[in-house]
């Protein structure tokens, strides 16, 4: 299964859950977190802004980074869980959640996949930049962008909570 959580809520989330694979998406001043018990091919820290769009003096998500989601995503062993991670846990971090579902199901449904990440979280605002770049990588022909769009914007909230993706497995 895969644990979405914001920064908050990080280390106990992993001492909770014994993670064995760990993403993080942070800022790109942001400074990365421990993860001692973990071995470095299992980790996977990306620096991004939570951003839409390019915009000068900031990092936007970009296809090499996708690229290495889907990658961390598929070599998974999902014997284990993997925790996913952002500040807010809100954006970033749903967008790689559901960019690894989509990459790990290509055969499933783009729109189910949305609403079931919508159920899990209603504050999830996935990163529309992250899920245009994955629709692209995964072939998955605008299905993906269309279906973020169609759950909208999720609850206001500071912070998301936290929450487990099982489908996945």
């Amino acid at each position: 299964m895969i644990w979405v959580t914001p920064l908050s809520t990080l280390s106990d989330v992993l001492a909770q859950t014994k993670a064995g694979y760990l993403l993080s998406l942070l800022s790109v001043d942001a400074e990365s977190h421990a993860t001692n018990h973990l071995p470095r091919d299992r980790c996977l820290h990306l620096y991004m802004n939570d951003i839409a769009e390019p915009r000068e003096g900031l990092v936007a998500p970009s296809p090499a980074h996708v690229a290495e989601i889907i990658e961390f995503g598929l070599k998974w062993d999902r014997k284990t869980p993997m925790v996913v991670y952002c500040y807010a846990g809100i954006s970033r971090s749903t967008a790689a959640a559901y960019v690894i579902a989509a990459a790990l199901q290509p055969d499933k449904d783009e729109q189910d996949l949305a609403d079931e990440l919508r159920r899990l979280s209603p504050s999830a605002t996935p990163n529309p930049l992250i899920v245009s770049h994955a629709d692209l990588l995964l072939g998955r022909q605008g299905r993906m962008i269309e279906a973020i769009r169609r759950i909208g914007r999720g609850a206001d909230a500071v912070e998301g909570k936290l929450f487990k993706w099982v489908s996945c497995i």
